[in-house]
């Protein structure tokens, strides 16, 4: 097996997809390891998931920091310290400044809570019911300036049932934001993520994993 690689994961709250990434990189041959976990906020619970991991962490507060730019400058230093490969946003409640995007070009991966390109944005949930949809789910996608707009990576749908409202939606969803985003972690880790033309392909081998992601495997989440 080769070195593993090494992710920081930025969060502002609860980080309940970052326990799942660290699930994953706790399991025996898993090619991905977090090396450091940076909130913008200090009373973020995931902090307490990194802690009882044992993974590095640290507060770096955008409200002391005079522009969007000097903050990130300052996450940007952090993660390059630690020798990150790839950062991995799990409920980083920031918008990132072109600077920082391009500077990390191609390794930045964000999770979204809709089937991308709808419902870009925040109020997804609310906004899949109010509109009628059938299906609804969530989204890992490289991050680039245009919010919400990067290339797609991988999707799992989930059912809009007719008595859900938005929260018990959200939850059904979360469930397969856990099992999307280790999934995604580990295809790029693997080396079988390309982006050719603003598109991303994914080798043929790993078409078994992403297919379980279908709507039926997950059909009962709660």
């Amino acid at each position: 097996m080769g070195v593993p690689l090494k992710v920081g994961v930025l969060i502002s709250g609860r980080g309940s997809n970052l326990q799942a990434l660290i699930d994953a990189c706790e399991a025996p041959g898993f090619p991905a390891a977090i090396v450091l976990v940076i909130s913008n906020v200090a009373q973020a619970a995931g902090l307490t998931r990194a802690e009882k991991a044992g993974i590095p962490s640290a507060v770096i507060e955008h409200g002391r920091f005079a522009t969007r730019e000097a903050f990130d400058a300052s996450l940007d230093a952090a993660l390059r310290e630690k020798g990150v490969d790839l950062v991995c946003l799990a409920g980083f409640m920031r918008v990132l400044s072109e600077g920082f995007i391009a500077a990390w070009a191609g390794k930045i991966i964000n999770i979204h809570p809709s089937l991308l390109p709808s419902f870009r944005g925040l109020r997804t949930h609310e906004r899949a019911i109010e509109t009628g949809e059938r299906l609804h789910g969530c989204t890992v996608h490289f991050v680039t300036p245009e919010l919400d707009a990067g290339p797609i990576i991988l999707q799992a749908r989930v059912p809009v049932r007719p008595n859900d409202d938005a929260a018990i939606l959200a939850a059904r969803v979360l469930k397969a934001e856990h099992r999307c985003y280790p999934l995604a972690l580990r295809l790029i880790a693997e080396g079988r993520v390309h982006v050719e033309s603003g598109r991303v392909r994914i080798d043929d081998d790993a078409r078994p994993a992403i297919e379980a992601l279908d709507v039926d495997s997950i059909r009962d989440a709660q």
